[in-house]
């Protein structure tokens, strides 16, 4: 009887070892199910921080031109403008005594609307560039019409300066229009 039992223990002994190896194959194949699942999570999350830095670089992005339209978005209008300043700082400098003499509220009146002209353009971030005769010649500011040598000044001296320039906050809207000092002859 002892073979019997032998027998059974021996097909026991089989049939545990078959059922150990296959949880050994079913535990092969979760872990490598385990590591697809986990290189999906990083591909995953790999997508996701690529999509949160896109946002975050359009939200960026959106500032700064909200930021630049507000700053700069009147730069047409501006520019329209200067022609006006001009036209009125000329006629401003053309006014006689005898024309101040004669109508004295009309000149008040055009010398008020220059200083409310100026007033919006401060308050907009326009700035006027009146350079002197005798200031150094600025390439980022000026605008060299002619160039003429002139006794007792150095090469790069402003001799003249034909138009005023103008600043937009940080930026060139217009440069000062000057005629520079070349080495004297």
């Amino acid at each position: 009887m002892a073979e019997p039992n032998e027998n059974e223990f021996l097909d026991d002994l089989a049939e545990a070892e078959a059922e150990a190896y296959a949880d050994l194959d079913e535990l092969e194949n979760e872990a490598i199910a385990l590591d697809e699942l986990k290189a999906e999570r990083d591909e995953y999350k790999d997508r996701w921080m690529r999509a949160l830095a896109d946002v975050e670089n359009s939200r960026k992005r959106a500032d700064k031109s909200r930021r630049d339209a507000e700053m700069y978005g009147g730069s047409k209008l501006a520019r329209d403008m200067l022609p006006v300043y001009d036209n009125m700082k000329r006629a401003i400098e053309a006014i006689t005594d005898e024309q101040k003499a004669a109508a004295p509220a009309v000149i008040e009146g055009i010398e008020l609307t220059m200083r409310e002209l100026l007033s919006v353009f401060k308050k907009h971030g326009l700035e006027v560039i009146v350079p002197e005769v005798g200031d150094k010649f600025d390439p980022n500011h000026h605008e060299a019409m002619f160039e003429a040598p002139v006794p007792g000044t150095k090469a790069g001296d402003i001799i003249q300066v034909s138009a005023e320039g103008f600043m937009l906050h940080d930026r060139l809207l217009r440069p000062a229009k000057v005629g520079v000092s070349s080495q004297p002859a």
